[in-house]
């Protein structure tokens, strides 16, 4: 719940003093853009769900067919992290309820759906969380590189679809980032206290 007081707290800080500021940010990105990159963007864009969902997924199938069971608990690591990730966002969706920036300013054109409020992004969040939680996983550059650069793109996306302020995206890789790490820390410690108390008997 604190968590979500917090990004209350952003919002209401972007929301009196830094509107003017995201608005021509976004402008500059949606209006601006070259549309003939709107179809890579897209792609970007309806990636970040199936890669949200599968990421975790295949990780587990792996872990029960090799009989892997650290391979299974990272899935369910990662999988924590993203729906912490959700709760949190859609949580403060239901409360800062800010528009989507195409409702708010008409000349902001609409390139891809964009289903309740605005602030935080759903998109970003999710990806960000798959991001940081597979390089948490395997701190590999090789890793790490790929994860967040299309994570970044998913959150550029957004905008360059004229379906988020710079706000929504900002606030959705820091939830998403943030219950990664959290769901990484919380999944150790409860590891390292089973292996503990298994020394123990």
């Amino acid at each position: 719940m604190r968590v979500i007081q917090l990004i209350l707290a952003l919002f209401i800080c972007i929301n009196t003093s830094a509107q003017n500021q995201d608005i021509e940010l976004l402008r500059s990105i949606n209006i601006g853009r070259n549309n003939s990159l709107d179809p890579m963007f897209q792609v970007f864009s309806e990636s970040a769900t199936p890669i949200t969902l599968c990421a975790p997924s295949l990780l587990f199938v792996s872990g029960i067919l090799k009989k892997d069971t650290s391979l299974a608990l990272k899935a369910i690591q990662l999988g924590s992290g993203i729906a912490i990730a959700s709760l949190i966002t859609t949580s403060a969706k239901y409360l800062a309820k800010r528009d989507r920036p195409y409702i708010t300013y008409p000349e902001i054109e609409k390139m891809s759906s964009g289903g309740s409020y605005s602030f935080p992004s759903g998109h970003t969040s999710s990806a960000f969380s798959t991001a940081t939680g597979i390089s948490l996983l395997y701190p590999k550059w090789y890793v790490i590189i790929p994860a967040y650069s299309w994570a970044s793109a998913v959150a550029y996306s957004r905008m360059h679809l004229g379906v988020h302020y710079p706000t929504d995206v900002l606030a959705g890789a820091v939830i998403g980032s943030g219950s990664a790490y959290a769901s990484y820390k919380l999944n150790n410690w409860l590891l390292k206290k089973c292996s503990n108390k298994k020394n123990k008997r």
